[in-house]
């Protein structure tokens, strides 16, 4: 295969039209799941770590997404739980025990509805924190490479993945190793996880809002911040979640 931008823009457009079809029942689920939680008060916190952060970004706080949503990431261990900044490193998502302190630290309630993601589904913090997640009774959406973890021996005491907890798993669609234009002495280019996790993320999020319209209700949606009236909106709809979700972190 022909390493080029034309060649991984193929690549991309297959990939999304096989995993918008292949997962457009768990893409419902999710949004049932979800929805459900929404009447009920509750908030859906999002948390990934290495590039599936940018899912939670997704999620929680950006334009034309859910105002009840709280991004969770390894960093607020230091900017909210007071650690070391030098505990942060890329092989902190192993490490189970930091689930707990995560969870610890986020304004969650018992109504509440999480979303976590990762593309091999393996690494023990957010492995634990599923298993955290389901022990306390919230529902929970996992989004993960089914083919990369398959392939992968989990790094969680237990032996299970992410998707093993989860009530809906969503595959992203990514290849063993993400990226999927190879090159000729080994290894490849041009991953695609983070393409695929936003769409799936901005499709639970479009049918969730569905069903809220649906119930006669008005959505809880930002605008944009750099829009004329987008601060005042987005204030107004946040004042409803105060202490409840986290932005500028």
């Amino acid at each position: 295969m022909t390493v080029s931008a034309e060649a991984y823009l193929a690549v991309v457009t297959e990939t999304i039209s096989r995993v918008a079809a292949a997962q457009r029942r768990n893409v419902a689920g999710a949004a049932d799941l979800i929805a459900a939680a929404l009447r009920a008060d509750g908030v859906v916190h999002a948390f990934g770590t290495g590039h599936s952060e940018a899912l939670a970004m997704e999620i929680a706080g950006r334009a034309g997404g859910l105002v009840p949503t709280n991004r969770i990431a390894l960093r607020d261990l230091v900017l909210i739980g007071g650690d070391p900044a030098d505990v942060l490193g890329p092989k902190l998502e192993r490490d189970p025990a930091v689930a707990h302190r995560l969870y610890e630290l986020a304004p969650i309630r018992p109504q509440d509805v999480f979303v976590l993601a990762s593309n091999s589904g393996v690494n023990g913090a957010m492995v634990e924190f599923a298993s955290i997640v389901k022990e306390r009774g919230h529902g929970l959406v996992a989004i993960t490479s089914a083919q990369h973890s398959a392939r992968m021996t989990s790094r969680h005491p237990s032996g299970r993945k992410l998707a093993d907890f989860a009530d809906v798993v969503l595959d992203n669609g990514a290849p063993y190793g993400d990226a999927t234009l190879p090159l000729p002495d080994g290894g490849a280019v041009g991953a695609v996880s983070s393409i695929t996790a936003a769409l799936l993320a901005q499709q639970i999020v479009t049918e969730v809002v569905a069903r809220l319209v649906a119930a006669g209700q008005r959505p809880p949606v930002y605008l944009s911040a750099n829009i004329t009236g987008g601060d005042e909106h987005n204030a107004e709809l946040e004042a409803r979640y105060a202490g409840r979700i986290r932005r500028g972190s």
